[in-house]
C-alpha cells in the first residue's frame, strides 16, 4: 500500500483525497501545515549521507570515535560514526502535550491559530524537509514529511535513520504497491519547531495547551502532525507512529505498539508470538531472547520489538520501521551490543586511552538514555511474518497476578489488554511527585491512539474470537512481593510455543486458567491476596466505566467488556 502525494489538477479541491470540505472548520490544519513544505526557504534533504553531514557539522554534536557498523548498507560513507546529541533537561516523551482533533474538548480552531502562527515565525530561518517510508512491506507502505529547522540537524538525521529511507530498493518496493485505502489516504505531513516558544500575537489563544512551552498536535484523519517546543527524539518517531498507526486502524489492521517474533520449531511447526508493554516491560528482551539457541541459530525470527501491525483477516504482520530505538542503560560502554548504534540521545562521553571518545551508557548521565540500533542487531530480522499470529501477550506488571494466565473468552482476552495495568517508566516525562511505582492502566500498552478505543478492542477480540488466537497475561514485575525473574519469563514463553504448558481453571474463574509455576502459587485461600485480587479487578471495571463518561465516551466499549471484569469481581465474592 502506498498514500498519495502528488495530485492532478481535477483532484485537487474541497472535499476530495487530502483537501477536507470547505466549511468544516474556520481553518484546517492540513492546509496549514503542508503549504509550508513548499516555502522559498525550505531545503530538501534527499539522503542519509546529506542528513548524516548535517548532524555531524551542526553545533553541540559529538563525534564519537564509535564506527557505524556496515553503513553503507544504510546509505552512509565506510567512514561515518556514531553521533551523540544531548537534549537538555527533557529526555523522555510528555503524554500531557498531546492534543488530538476530533476528541471532545480539543479546541481545534485555537490550536489551528497557534500552528499558523508558529508556521509564519519560521520564515527567517532555513527549514529542512526530509521523507521517509513507514511500513517495510508492499502490502503497507506509507511516505512521511518532516519540516524542521536548521539546529535541528540531529533529529533529522535520527528520524531518517529511524524509519526507512528512500534506497532505491524501497522507492521500487513503494512504486509497484497498492494505494492505502484504494488512493484515499494521503502523505503524512509533520511540521516540527523544537525552538519555537509563545510569544502574544494577534488572534493566537495559548489556553489550549497543555502548557505554555509544548504543543503535540495530530489530525490524524488528515494525517498531519505539528510538534512546537518538543526536543526528544521519541516524540518525532512516536508521533510519525501515531499517523500510521492510526492509517493502518482505518485500513483493517490492528496497531501494535509491541514486539513480534516466529520460532520455527523441530518438528517444523511455526509459532508467531506478540508481546505487548510499555518502555521498561520487558517486550523488548522478550522479542530479541534467543533462548540460548536451544531452537537453532536460524530458527528465531524477529519482526520488531516496538512497531508493527496485524492484517485482521490474514493474521499475518508487518513491521513499521527498521532499526531499534532503545535504552542504553542495560548496555555497558564496550558491549557486544553496542556494535550496531547508528547514533545516540542523552548519553554521556568520555576519553579511552587511546585518545578515543567513547559513549558512556547505564543512565549515568540521566535517565533515558537512547540509542537507535541498526536491524543487524537481530540477526534473524524480516520486515513481514507471513505465518498467522498465535498467541497475544498482555504484559504487566500488576502484582496480584501470577507470573502467567491464560484467557478463554474473547470479549475478556480483549478487555485485559484495554486495561493493561503498568508502571511508568523513565522513557516518560511526567510531573514532579509522581509515583513512578503505582499502577495506571494504559490500554493495548498503547498511550498513542488517536482514534476512539473500541477500535483497537473489536481488532484484539476478533483476532481471539474468529482466528483463534491464544492470549495471556505475563507479568514481568513482581508476583505479592516476589520478584519474576526473566528466566521465570522466558521459561513460560518457552513452554508455550512447545506445547508443554498446561493450564487448568483457576480457582472461580470460568474464563482464566492458570500454569503451574514453581515458587509463584497464588492462594485464594488467603483472605488479604484474595480482597487485593479483587481490588485489582475492580480498578479495571472502574477504568472501562471510566471509558464511558470521559471525554463524552469517547472511548466508551461494548457492556460485553465491564460485563467480562464484573463477573470476575463476582466470582471473588
Amino acid at each position: 500500500m502506498s498514500t498519495k502525494a502528488n495530485f492532478k489538477l481535477d483532484e485537487i479541491g474541497a472535499g476530495k483525497v487530502g483537501f477536507p470540505k470547505t466549511g468544516e472548520a474556520v481553518t484546517n490544519t492540513r492546509a496549514i501545515i503542508e503549504a509550508a513544505f513548499y516555502g522559498n526557504n525550505v531545503v530538501k534533504v534527499n539522503t542519509l549521507k546529506e542528513a548524516y553531514n548535517l548532524a555531524k557539522n551542526s553545533p553541540g554534536t559529538i563525534v564519537t570515535d564509535m564506527p557505524v557498523y556496515r553503513g553503507e548498507e544504510f546509505g552512509l560513507d565506510s567512514d561515518a560514526k556514531v553521533l551523540l546529541f544531548n537534549d537538555g533537561a527533557v529526555t523522555g516523551r510528555y503524554a500531557q502535550a498531546r492534543r488530538i482533533k476530533g476528541e471532545p474538548g480539543v479546541d481545534a480552531g485555537k490550536l489551528d491559530k497557534v500552528i499558523m502562527d508558529a508556521i509564519y515565525k519560521t520564515r527567517f530561518k532555513k527549514l529542512y524537509h526530509a521523507q521517509v517510508f513507514v511500513g517495510l512491506d508492499p502490502e503497507f507502505m506509507v511516505k512521511a514529511h518532516l519540516l524542521i529547522p536548521e539546529g535541528e540537524e540531529n533529529l533529522l538525521y535520527n528520524w531518517m535513520i529511524n524509519f526507512q529511507y528512500m534506497s532505491d530498493e524501497y522507492v521500487k518496493m513503494y512504486k509497484e504497491s497498492k494505494p492505502v485505502g484504494d488512493g484515499k489516504e494521503a502523505d503524512i505531513y509533520i511540521f516540527s519547531d523544537p525552538q519555537w516558544a509563545p510569544t502574544p500575537s494577534p488572534d493566537v489563544d495559548y489556553s489550549c495547551l497543555s502548557d505554555d512551552r509544548t504543543l503535540c498536535y495530530f489530525d490524524t484523519n488528515q494525517n498531519c502532525a505539528a510538534i512546537l517546543g518538543m526536543k526528544y527524539f521519541g516524540e518525532h518517531k512516536k508521533g510519525t507512529l501515531t499517523m500510521a498507526w492510526a492509517i493502518a486502524n482505518r485500513n483493517g489492521y490492528a496497531s501494535c505498539h509491541g514486539g513480534q517474533k516466529e520460532y520455527t520449531l523441530p518438528d517444523g511447526r511455526k509459532y508467531v508470538a506478540s508481546v505487548f508493554g510499555l518502555s521498561g516491560s520487558g517486550k523488548s528482551t522478550l522479542t530479541h531472547a534467543k533462548h540460548n539457541n536451544k531452537y537453532g541459530e536460524k530458527a528465531i525470527t524477529v519482526l520488531h520489538d516496538d512497531a508493527f501491525i496485524i492484517n485482521s483477516d490474514t493474521c499475518s504482520s508487518i513491521a513499521l520501521e527498521p532499526t531499534y530505538f532503545d535504552k542504553t542503560a542495560d548496555y555497558p560502554t564496550g558491549c557486544p551490543d553496542n556494535k550496531y548504534l547508528l547514533s545516540a540521545q542523552n548519553c554521556s562521553a568520555t576519553m579511552d586511552e587511546e585518545g578515543k571518545i567513547q559513549l558512556v551508557t547505564e543512565d549515568i548521565r540521566n535517565g533515558n538514555g537512547r540509542a537507535i540500533k541498526s536491524k543487524l542487531w537481530s540477526p534473524n530480522r524480516v520486515d513481514k511474518i507471513d505465518s498467522p499470529v498465535n498467541a497475544i501477550i498482555w504484559i504487566m506488571k500488576d502484582p496480584c497476578i501470577p507470573p502467567v494466565v491464560k484467557l478463554k473468552g474473547a470479549a475478556l482476552a480483549s478487555v485485559m489488554g484495554a486495561t493493561l495495568a503498568t508502571k511508568t517508566s523513565t522513557a516518560e516525562r511526567v510531573k514532579a511527585g509522581t509515583d513512578m511505582n503505582a499502577l495506571r492502566i494504559v490500554p493495548y500498552a498503547n498511550p498513542f491512539r488517536t482514534y476512539p478505543l473500541v477500535n483497537d478492542y473489536e481488532k484484539f477480540k476478533k483476532l481471539v474470537e474468529e482466528k483463534n488466537v491464544d492470549c495471556y497475561i505475563v507479568n514481568t514485575g513482581d508476583f505479592m512481593g516476589k520478584k519474576v525473574q526473566p528466566k521465570d519469563t522466558l521459561g513460560i514463553l518457552e513452554s508455550i510455543v512447545e506445547g508443554t504448558a498446561t493450564f487448568q481453571k483457576w480457582g472461580p474463574f470460568d474464563d482464566i486458567e492458570i500454569m503451574d509455576w514453581d515458587g509463584f502459587e497464588p492462594d485464594l485461600e488467603d483472605a488479604d491476596y484474595k480482597e487485593a485480587l479483587k481490588a485489582a479487578m475492580m480498578n479495571r471495571v472502574d477504568a472501562v466505566k471510566g471509558f464511558a463518561e470521559k471525554k463524552d465516551g469517547y472511548d466508551k466499549l461494548p457492556d460485553e467488556a465491564l460485563e467480562a471484569l464484573e463477573k470476575l469481581v463476582e466470582a471473588l465474592k
